[in-house]
């Protein structure tokens, strides 16, 4: 099976791309229902002329019916009455009744002209009514599309960032567990089994000195043996205490604390560690003990090697339901907003309180000192 590597530049960049590509067609919908603004404001003012003209045609038309009524009722009577009439009067007559009757059929026609026009432009006014609704609508769903792509999907990058970074801890974690046992092979072939070596050889040297000096010297050989014995059973229980207080089972978590601290501060002697406990001790579930002991253990050291502080404050403050520790140093702070890649301790903290459900809260500020809050609830 091959694992790529997920790039989260590269959902970024589809994002962006997502995002322009529906702000574009947010904006033509935008200028279409714009437009169909402008041709119903348009069409609405020609539709108020047409309707004015309707009424005027209808108007003219019940004139000109009474005065072709009239005609016609005269035409009939000079008919009628042909030989009462002169020539020039029939054909009068004759020609007022004929050109009533043609405007008459001129208005009817215009009439119906500008009817249908007013329907056309009623039926365009509704469609347009119509495209300007769905399209507002379909703005507003756009615009609440565009908030989740900004905002929402924008999350998904922050949470495959921290997956990326977790797989990156998670890397990191197999990379320092071998190191670790670099370092602690150097440590005792440096440390106690380069002792022991001196041991056996002080040893042999006892025995040749008794011959050839006596009692006395070889008493204070042994004397220096002894010295050496203890400083290796010392380097011994350092190394085993690093790696798990033994006291952390026995005695608990405060206690632990209070050892682990009086001995790093006599181990380093270039910061003052202070320690202070509020509320009962009492033990808690081994998981929180190992945990909230890791924890301080990784700020105090992350205060004493990185922060160079000078003065360290520890306080745990013991309740049934919680567990709250602070510490606080007076070191050189750093930048939060600035990410390093190599800050995978602050990784593994956030790691270890998540797994305890709790709450874990930095501030720091360059030349300012670090303040760590830690607050996990306690499940018996």
């Amino acid at each position: 099976m091959i694992i790529r590597k997920f790039d989260t530049k590269t959902l970024d960049f589809i994002l962006e791309k997502m995002v322009e590509t529906v702000s574009s067609s947010k904006d033509e919908i935008f200028r279409i229902g714009e437009q169909c603004r402008k041709d119903y404001e348009k069409l609405t003012e020609e539709l108020k002329e047409i309707r004015n003209l309707v009424l005027q045609t209808i108007e003219e038309g019940d004139k000109l019916e009474a005065q072709s009524r009239f005609a016609r009722k005269r035409l009939s009577e000079v008919s009628k009455h042909f030989n009462e009439y002169s020539e020039v009067e029939v054909r009068e007559a004759y020609e007022k009744a004929h050109s009533l009757q043609m405007d008459l059929s001129m208005n009817r026609h215009l009439e119906k002209q500008y009817r249908d026009r007013r329907d056309d432009i009623e039926r365009r006014l509704i469609g347009l009514d119509e495209t300007i609704e769905r399209a507002d609508h379909l703005v507003t769903q756009i615009t609440v599309v565009m908030k989740y792509l900004i905002s929402d999907l924008k999350q998904v990058g922050e949470v495959l960032e921290d997956a990326k970074q977790k797989q990156d801890f998670g890397l990191k974690i197999i990379g320092a567990q071998e190191e670790e046992r670099k370092r602690l092979s150097r440590e005792i072939h440096d440390g106690p089994a380069q002792m022991m070596a001196n041991v056996m050889m002080r040893s042999d040297l006892i025995e040749r000195i008794y011959k050839e000096h006596g009692a006395q010297e070889a008493f204070e050989e042994i004397k220096n043996l002894k010295l050496m014995v203890r400083s290796a059973l010392y380097e011994v229980r350092r190394i085993i205490y690093d790696l798990r207080p033994m006291a952390l089972d026995d005695l608990g978590l405060v206690p632990t604390l209070k050892k682990y601290l009086k001995t790093t501060e006599e181990y380093y002697q270039t910061a003052s560690i202070g320690f202070t406990t509020i509320g009962k001790d009492f033990r808690l579930p081994n998981k929180y003990e190992v945990a909230l002991f890791r924890l301080i253990q990784e700020s105090v050291q992350n205060a004493l090697k990185h922060a160079e502080a000078k003065t360290i404050l520890v306080k745990i403050e013991m309740r049934r339901d919680q567990v709250i520790v602070v510490i606080k140093d007076d070191g050189k702070g750093f930048d939060k907003s600035v990410k390093k890649q190599e800050s995978f301790g602050l990784i593994g903290m956030r790691e270890r309180v998540e797994l305890l459900e709790g709450e874990l809260s930095i501030d720091s500020k360059i030349g300012s000192g670090t303040l760590v809050m830690i607050n996990v609830p306690v499940k018996n």
